[in-house]
């Protein structure tokens, strides 16, 4: 096999990099403060014109659009959220990492209340059951979920614990 044919394409090599900056720019204070104002506001937007299909984030990192009920209110709520499909069982992970703020994001504590949900997922709706993981569980995942993104960084900013579920697609 030659030189050329083992180096990546030109467009996989400007994903790689682009992601890598993603990630870095994720994982710093100046993105805890703008993001989490920003970010949830377009998704729900796009989310709304595209039937589910196009998140802010579906570029760099797996995207879902998570539909649960509100804990006080018994309202529908929706939040955009990155996930970590596993293609085995059809479920995805997803953390409450709040992009690394003092408290866990409201979705986390509706899905504690009430553990069924409904995702979007690349235009396809899917409803879920909520598990939260033990701790052993969440030890197994967590190397997959910051491969993928800088989890740690959003954990030690916020000094909590983030919230990982596994929202598992209910038959029928």
């Amino acid at each position: 096999m030659s030189a050329q044919a083992k180096r990546p394409s030109p467009a996989l090599r400007l994903r790689r990099a682009l992601l890598a900056s993603a990630k870095r720019m994720s994982a710093s204070a100046a993105f805890a403060r703008f993001a989490p104002h920003v970010l949830p506001r377009l998704d729900r937007l796009l989310g709304r014109l595209s039937g589910g299909r196009i998140q802010t984030a579906r570029g760099t990192v797996p995207s879902l659009l998570l539909t649960t009920t509100g804990r006080r209110s018994g309202l529908p709520r929706q939040a955009p959220v990155a996930c970590l499909p596993e293609r085995a069982t059809g479920s995805f992970l997803v953390v409450g990492s709040n992009f690394g703020r003092e408290h866990h994001p409201s979705w986390t504590g509706n899905l504690l209340r009430t553990p069924r949900a409904r995702v979007n997922y690349q235009g396809r709706e899917i409803d879920v059951t909520a598990v939260l993981l033990s701790a052993a569980e969440k030890a197994e995942v967590w190397p997959r979920l910051t491969a993928m993104w800088p989890y740690d960084a959003y954990a030690a900013r916020s000094g909590r614990e983030p919230r990982v579920f596994r929202l598992v697609p209910r038959s029928g």
